[in-house]
């Protein structure tokens, strides 16, 4: 009796370790979708081309044709959609390894449509600005605001009806790039209207942009990707 018991501590507690040790991402596969892991796998797999410039995000990143936009064959992709900011820690491996020249990250608008706090969402903001600072040093960061949205269209309501907080998520995030010593690139108001919401050449659904809303973030920051 006394042996089968102990048989029966040991497996639970060997069970218990094993569990411990799974990564992050096995443990929390149920918040992405197939789409973003597809991506995540794509993303860790691919070959470095050295001195990559790196669009970091996520769909509004994702919708993107970097390469073609800049005519620049060292700019990569690497937004996903529906990505949030627990979504780029879980992946920023495939990020840093690279060692890439220069990063732009633009991320935090679906992780508002979640209905996380600033606090919550500047935290996390924190520990990928932290993780690049000492992974890839060299490395180069621009921290793009959030964009403007637009709930005029009816559409994407989690998300366009979010223009007050995310102007206080960018001031946040304009305050940390330069705690970082880091460039802050206030895309808001380069496209925000008079009341501070995305025209309707720049999206048809509020949120996401079409190529007349990209060649305005391209013309914005080019003066930096080259």
């Amino acid at each position: 009796m006394k042996r089968s018991f102990l048989l029966v501590v040991l497996t639970i507690c060997a069970f218990s370790l094993s569990y411990a040790q799974k990564p992050a991402a096995a443990v929390d596969s149920s918040k992405y979708s197939v789409y973003w892991w597809h991506s995540k796998d794509m993303y860790d797999h691919l070959p470095d081309t050295r001195n990559e410039i790196i669009f970091l995000g996520n769909s509004i990143t994702d919708g993107a044709e970097w390469f073609e936009l800049f005519d620049n064959k060292r700019c990569h992709n690497r937004g996903i959609s529906a990505d949030v900011t627990e979504g780029v820690l879980l992946r920023l491996d495939a990020i840093t390894r690279l060692k890439p020249a220069k990063i732009f990250i633009m991320i935090g608008v679906n992780d508002l449509s979640r209905n996380m706090t600033v606090e919550q969402i500047t935290a996390n903001y924190r520990k990928i600005l932290e993780r690049i600072k000492s992974e890839t040093p060299k490395t180069k960061v621009y921290v793009e605001s959030v964009l403007p949205v637009n709930p005029a269209t009816g559409m994407a309501l989690n998300h366009t009806n979010r223009t007050e907080v995310i102007m206080e998520l960018n001031g946040k995030l304009q305050a940390m790039a330069a705690e970082f010593g880091h460039t802050y690139i206030d895309l808001f108001s380069v496209m925000a209207d008079a009341d501070n919401h995305l025209p309707g050449k720049y999206s048809i659904d509020g949120l996401h942009l079409t190529y007349e809303g990209y060649r305005v973030w391209v013309e914005a920051i080019k003066k930096y990707v080259r």
